[in-house]
C-alpha cells in the first residue's frame, strides 16, 4: 500500500486536505492488533524515507503532518515513520518523482480532471491509479483518456485479481509478456491459427469429406 503515495486533488476537492491529516494522525504504526501498519523493513528503508521527507520539506512543499519522529513505546527500535502528509507539491520535487514506500501522502492541486489526466500522462511511469468521483462522465473520460495499465475508479488499490494479467505500462514494466494471468499463458502455449472461408453452395456431405494430417 506504500507504493500509492500521490494524491491528486481537483478544484474544490483540495479543501478535504487538512481533514484528511486529521484523518491519517489517527492510525498510528505499532505491533499491537489494533495498529494500522507495522515499521519499515529495515533501517536502509526507513532512512530513504526520512531523506525524501527531508527533501520534500527543503524544496518547499508545506508538510502537513510530520511523522519523521514518530517513537512507538512497544518497539522503540522499530523502523517506525509515524503518518505524513505534504500539499503543495510540483512535478519537479523529490517526493513526486521518486516512489516513496512509506507511509506519506504527496498531494498535489489542480483546476480540472484534464489537467489531472495530462499530468498523469506526462509522468514516466504507470502502473496503476485510481479516480474517486460519483460522476460517471468524469470516470469514463478517466478511464478512457488516461494512459495508465490498472485503473480503478472508486477502489484505493487497482491492482487486478490474479486471474487477470498484470498490465503496468511505460517504465512500470519491463519485458515482453504480462507476470501472470491470461497473458502469461502465452508463454507455455503453441499459437494455432485457422482462416476460414465458406460458402453454402459448396456444401460437402458424407463419404466426400477427407482430412489430412502432417
Amino acid at each position: 500500500m506504500y507504493a500509492i503515495s500521490v494524491a491528486i486533488f481537483v478544484g474544490e476537492s483540495n479543501e478535504w486536505i487538512e481533514g484528511l491529516a486529521e484523518e491519517m494522525q489517527k492510525h498510528s504504526p505499532g505491533i499491537e492488533d489494533d495498529s494500522a501498519y507495522g515499521p519499515l523493513i529495515s533501517k536502509a528503508a526507513k532512512q530513504r524515507v526520512l531523506n525524501l521527507i527531508d527533501q520534500g520539506k527543503a524544496q518547499g512543499a508545506t508538510c502537513v503532518l510530520d511523522g519523521s519522529q514518530c517513537v512507538v513505546d512497544s518497539s522503540p527500535e522499530g523502523n517506525w515513520i509515524g503518518p505524513t502528509l505534504f500539499r503543495g507539491v510540483t512535478v519537479d520535487m523529490s517526493i513526486y518523482q521518486q516512489e516513496i514506500f512509506g507511509p506519506v501522502l504527496v498531494c498535489i492541486e489542480v483546476e480540472t480532471l484534464s489537467q489531472a489526466i495530462q499530468l498523469i500522462n506526462e509522468n514516466p511511469y504507470g502502473n496503476g491509479t485510481s479516480i474517486f468521483t460519483n460522476s460517471g462522465a468524469a470516470a469514463r473520460q478517466y478511464q478512457h483518456q488516461i494512459k495508465v495499465g490498472q485503473v480503478g475508479v472508486n477502489v484505493p488499490i487497482p491492482v487486478p485479481l490474479p486471474f487477470f494479467s498484470f498490465t503496468g505500462w511505460r517504465g512500470s514494466f519491463y519485458g515482453d509478456l504480462h507476470a501472470y494471468g491470461k497473458q502469461a499463458v502465452k508463454f507455455y502455449t503453441e499459437t494455432k491459427t485457422i482462416t476460414a472461408r465458406w460458402f453454402d453452395d459448396e456444401v460437402v456431405n458424407g463419404p466426400n469429406l477427407t482430412i489430412q494430417l502432417k
